[in-house]
């Protein structure tokens, strides 16, 4: 009786221990970037830190940039249930731009340390380009998505440019003054598509 209940215990264990020391690595480099900067910490002080071998760091985390993003799986349940879960009658572009407006643009004036962490990807290169490349990498389960909805083959181009597009809106409205309006006009665009304005005589 001992032996049938304690069998699965140990690999919870493990798994929780797994998991404990991740959030430990990733908590203690996301500290040391916002004190000093990303390109100012080393890997070996991020192990040093959270009391671990840098080999161990690496099982965890592949590259350096991969420290600052742990919610990849999250964003694209998200995502995709943005696609799945919208309201009956509102077009997959609408439903996109919502999912883009809330997750690009939230209010974060009253959590300090994640405004630092946005100021922290936005200000450092290897950063944005890393969290955008991952972003990216959403555009075939999104566009599986997209076609499943509207009935159409899962390779179908129109799907996959709609879904690309649709990623990419929100860098591309990045820096304007009104980012939330520049979403908005990218997600028209893709749902009316472009009409050069009428020139006065």
């Amino acid at each position: 009786m001992s032996d049938t209940q304690s069998g699965p215990a140990p690999v919870g264990r493990r798994e929780r221990k797994k998991a404990a020391t991740r959030q430990a690595i990733a908590d203690a480099a996301l500290r040391l970037f916002l004190e000093r900067g990303y390109d100012d910490v080393g890997i070996r002080e991020i192990a040093e830190t959270a009391d671990v071998s840098t080999t161990t760091l690496f099982k965890h985390f592949p590259v350096k940039e991969a420290l600052v993003f742990d919610e990849d799986a999250d964003r694209e349940a998200h995502l995709l249930a943005a696609v799945r879960e919208r309201p009956k009658g509102q077009s997959i572009p609408a439903a996109l731009r919502e999912h883009a407006l809330r997750s690009r643009t939230a209010t974060t004036g009253s959590d300090a340390r994640f405004t630092a962490y946005l100021d922290l990807v936005n200000s450092t290169p290897a950063l944005r380009d890393y969290s955008q490349a991952m972003w990216l990498r959403h555009t075939a389960a999104l566009a599986q998505a997209i076609a499943e909805e509207v009935g159409l083959p899962a390779d179908d181009p129109g799907c996959t440019i709609l879904a690309h597009f649709a990623l990419e809106a929100p860098r591309a409205a990045r820096g304007h003054n009104d980012p939330r309006q520049a979403i908005t006009l990218a997600f028209d665009l893709l749902e009316n598509g472009w009409q050069a304005p009428a020139r006065g005589e």
